[in-house]
């Protein structure tokens, strides 16, 4: 209470219920808006976790250009969002499209928290397509996809989904946490830059003697590793906190149902691969790192339809169930000669379409409790929305793409991918040489003398009095 007599002490003479009900009001405002900013902040880590995962899935000459793509990812899609990305998404206008607070003109300071949040999930979207197109995507592409994928192909998304005046919500799609407008937009967008840029070079040859393809492989699985497990705790505050808020009735409960969700769709997902890789039914048995990993993320994409809506065990069938998903998209893509070094399709929109059909059978209201009409319809819709956002993510990112390649600026030319990005286009190389030299070894000398000079040492009074 700021309401204060002349002595300091609280004036209740002059105190109502009104004055309290105004103070409650405006510390639950606070509340939510420090819980979407501290949960922002933990999202905008993931950025971190995304330039590990992909520097240490890529080669070494690849490192620089890797880190350098998602650190100005963050900046680069901020400025994008707040120019018109936000007032597409969110602001008043339309049932396709906001028309207010284009460059935070107008912007109410009780939503700038909110501005925040959604500007990390719109860098959290645009930043998918990175590992799909590395180690031969040009600069210039990359500045180009990150400002238009977060500034005014993810917002609309958002505007149909998450707004009241959105023509999916209207009809009532329902999409917790962006299995539609984050994931499967993501993962479309990926699919096409993908495709258009073309493989790596000498990643489908064959090769010598061997009927199978050259597998181009990454420089570090401790790096993956290290950007996986900040993926996983990114996740947990990206999903947690798209309620928008932590001070309303039943919100930590909900909070909590949808952290742990997301923790059992990983583990659902994790644990089958797991076994599969063991029993070798996809390949040579084996306790594999990377299919693992991959498997633990699908499956915490899988429970963003509905994780506010499904019981533990729902929350844990639903990531395991995406496995063959994920290895139907990854072979899907090998067979075509779809080149996604990071199979950021197969995670993004396997899980994200995978979702939201078991979001629709799992929930507490959906099919399996009950073939009704209206969980019938929740399915129906969400089908709708899938098909709708694949369509928009197509074209839109075809254009994009398409452009970009006419002018020949989508992908480096064939010197500079073979001479590595990292020297060819930023002149930094991630491991420079020079700062792996080996260190000159001392001259030995006589093992007598070496121990009298450190006797000698020990008892001087100086080698003691400098320590004290």
């Amino acid at each position: 209470m700021n309401r204060k007599g002349g002595d300091g002490t609280p004036d209740f003479e002059n105190f109502t219920l009104a004055n309290l009900t105004v103070e409650v009001f405006g510390l639950k405002e606070g509340l939510n808006d420090v819980f979407l900013l501290s949960n922002g902040i933990i999202v905008c880590l993931m950025q971190c976790g995304f330039a590990c995962l992909e520097a240490g899935a890529v080669r070494s000459k690849n490192t620089t250009n890797i880190i350098m793509k998602n650190i100005m990812d963050i900046f680069i899609s901020a400025v994008a969002y707040w120019l018109v990305g936000y007032a597409l998404g969110h602001g008043h206008g339309n049932p396709v499209f906001g028309g207010t607070y284009f460059a935070g003109v107008g912007l109410p300071a009780g939503r700038r928290a909110h501005w925040f949040f959604h500007c990390v999930f719109a860098a959290t979207a645009a930043t998918l397509v990175s590992g799909a197109v590395a180690e031969r995507c040009n600069y210039i592409a990359y500045i180009t996809y990150s400002a238009v994928i977060s500034g005014l192909i993810y917002p609309p998304a958002t505007h149909w989904v998450w707004t009241e005046e959105g023509w999916l919500q209207k009809l009532g799609y329902q999409d917790y946490s962006g299995c539609g407008p984050v994931h499967l937009l993501g993962g479309v967008c990926s699919f096409w830059g993908a495709f258009l840029l073309g493989p790596r070079i000498g990643r489908f040859e064959k090769k010598r003697n061997n009927k199978q393809s050259e597998t181009i492989m990454g420089h570090s699985v401790p790096l993956t590793g290290i950007g996986g497990m900040i993926l996983v705790a990114g996740f947990l505050a990206f999903n947690g906190a798209a309620l928008g808020s932590m001070a309303n009735p039943d919100d930590e409960d909900t909070i909590s149902r949808v952290i742990i969700n997301t923790v059992l769709g990983g583990s659902g997902g994790s644990i089958v691969m797991l076994a599969v890789c063991k029993l070798g039914l996809f390949g040579p048995p084996a306790w594999s790192f990377s299919l693992t990993l991959n498997a633990a993320f699908i499956g915490m994409v899988s429970v963003c339809a509905s994780p506010d809506k499904l019981d533990m065990w729902a929350g844990f069938v639903s990531g395991a169930s995406t496995v063959p998903i994920y290895l139907l998209i990854h072979h899907f893509m090998i067979w075509n000669k779809v080149d996604d070094p990071l199979d950021a399709v197969a995670v993004h929109f396997g899980g994200g379409f995978w979702g939201l059909i078991t979001g629709s059978f799992l929930a507490e209201d959906g099919i399996f409790y009950g073939a009704t009409y209206d969980s019938a319809m929740v399915l129906l819709l969400r089908m709708l929305g899938a098909l709708v956002i694949i369509c928009w993510a197509t074209c839109t990112s075809c254009i994009m793409f398409l452009t970009l390649k006419f002018f020949g600026k989508l992908r480096v030319n064939q010197e500079q991918e073979l001479r590595g990005l990292d020297i060819s286009m930023h002149n930094e190389p991630g491991y420079p040489p020079e700062g792996w030299l080996p260190l000159q070894p001392l001259p030995l000398r006589n093992e007598s003398e070496a121990l009298m000079n450190h006797k000698n040492i020990m008892n001087s009074e100086s080698y003691f009095s400098e320590r004290l």
